[in-house]
């Protein structure tokens, strides 16, 4: 039976911590965070389309408005990269239904492109061992790779080179969505404003987020949060403060601004405390939506074959 298509489902992440080096001579930031996937998804479905017709791109979803669908997408690029890479036809349909925030600091964009290299593979029965597949995802941008593996793991270099994370429980998390996103190279530029004239040393995992992910303590996961990209995503958003001041007035064990912003996650005790939290956020008048998830889950992984 000659698979028509498959629907692979991908993780959102947040980083629960985020180290940021200086800028280099390259224009990037070498970082070293700690990534973990949470049970926030979108659904990506890639089928064969009709002959000749090339690479099409739909969406749908809550968070689907704005996203566009050519090649500044980079679920359209990881397609057209995987098709050249393995020579691969390019008659096909991708269909991508998203829940994960766009341009909101938890790699939507960068899920859907993990999302299609896992279809990819599975739809021309390529046989690509994970690592491969994460070797093919560093081409295409610094998150991609961690959408593969999911889980929680560390990365390092432009945050592309991925160790899995020694870690044990569930951990819940309040997200606190905002209704305009900020750009990512906006917030880096922010961030080396405030930190112009500093000696900023080579960025470091945190010796307490290891001890507290090993000892699957949410408590002490929580006090060590931390994103050196926090300050400068408030300076360009300063209701994030507000939003901030929330959680922690409602208990939240830590919170932390996700990568480049402006989602806010609240680390909370159990689910109780999480729909305490949800209400006193949504009742707020400070955040245009709240999400409720856990994680660690699964990186992309096909959910149906049709």
């Amino acid at each position: 039976m000659i698979t028509r298509g498959v629907v692979v489902r991908v993780p959102a992440k947040i980083n629960l911590q985020l180290a940021v080096g200086p800028l280099g001579a390259d224009g990037f930031h070498e970082v070293t965070t700690v990534f973990q996937a949470i049970s926030v998804f979108d659904d990506v479905a890639v089928k064969h389309g009709p002959e000749s017709s090339g690479i099409a791109l739909t969406l749908s979803g809550a968070t689907s408005s704005g996203v566009p669908v050519d090649d500044e997408n980079l679920a359209m690029r990881a397609a057209i990269l995987m098709a050249e890479k393995y020579d691969l036809p390019t008659d096909l349909a991708i269909h991508l239904k998203k829940e994960i925030p766009v341009a909101g600091g938890m790699a939507g964009g960068s899920a859907d492109a993990a999302g299609v290299i896992v279809a990819m593979d599975a739809l021309f029965d390529i046989g690509l061992s994970r690592d491969e597949m994460e070797t093919v995802a560093a081409q295409l941008g610094s998150d991609v790779p961690f959408g593969i593996s999911g889980g929680i793991a560390i990365g390092r270099g432009r945050g592309d080179q991925l160790t899995p994370a020694l870690s044990r429980g569930n951990y819940h998390w309040v997200l606190a969505l905002s209704g305009q996103g900020l750009s990512t190279p906006a917030v880096y530029q922010e961030c080396d404003r405030l930190r112009e004239g500093l000696d900023i040393a080579s960025p470091q995992v945190s010796d307490s987020m290891m001890q507290a992910l090993r000892a699957g303590d949410p408590v002490a996961l929580g006090a060590a949060l931390s994103n050196d990209l926090q300050a400068a995503a408030c300076s360009l958003r300063p209701a994030l403060r507000l939003v901030l001041d929330v959680g922690r007035d409602y208990g939240a064990l830590g919170s932390i601004v996700s990568g480049s912003g402006p989602t806010v996650a609240f680390l909370v005790e159990d689910e109780e405390k999480s729909m305490d939290l949800t209400v006193a956020l949504s009742s707020s008048g400070v955040v245009a939506g709240v999400v409720r998830a856990s994680g660690p889950v699964h990186g992309a992984r096909v959910i149906e074959t049709v």
